[in-house]
């Protein structure tokens, strides 16, 4: 039997149980995360997701290893622009954010803030420091790559054969302004 983790937004309203270990473990510092994290962090009561040198940390999981337990009709979705091909969704109880889910996809980017603190799972790799005007500041413990590779592309196909290429639906009813 898999190892199975109950994790949440803030407030505690809305709950996801995990199971397994994740995809993968990164931290993104794309535009779009960037932007689209400083954005819902202006929402009432937020919290921002950025770390201190502003990537986003996320666990990618499987969708078939996710299961809602609470709060689902409290999920919104935000979009940077209304053609966007990724939205984030937010747990509007508390203005948590909960995921990024690209256009197409098998995987949700769970953001690591709704792990307890000390459970939180670790980065091994930030991605997309292309971006930053000046990636030398970031720190040294991981890998920190210029773009997605080819690795990182590999560990989502391999995931996706093992789901049978299948890619579950999430249905959010509504959206939120940020």
């Amino acid at each position: 039997m898999s190892q199975r983790m109950t994790i949440g937004c803030t407030c505690g309203h809305t709950r996801l149980e995990v199971e397994g270990e994740p995809i993968l473990v990164s931290e993104c510092l794309c535009d779009s995360c960037r932007a689209a994290a400083a954005r819902l962090a202006k929402l009432p009561n937020a919290r921002s997701i950025l770390t201190a040198y502003d990537a986003t940390p996320s666990a990618e999981y499987r969708k078939d290893r996710i299961r809602f337990v609470s709060g689902v009709e409290s999920l919104r979705e935000f979009r940077l622009a209304p053609d966007a091909g990724s939205r984030r969704v937010v747990a509007t109880c508390c203005n948590t954010p909960v995921f990024l889910e690209m256009k197409g996809a098998h995987w949700l980017s769970l953001y690591s803030h709704l792990w307890p603190e000390g459970a939180r799972p670790k980065a091994t790799l930030r991605t997309m420091t292309g971006d930053l005007p000046d990636a030398s500041n970031l720190p040294a413990d991981i890998p920190n790559l210029k773009s997605h590779t080819i690795s990182f592309y590999a560990k989502l196909l391999t995931s996706w054969i093992a789901m049978g290429f299948r890619n579950p639906k999430i249905t959010i009813a509504g959206t939120v302004d940020a």
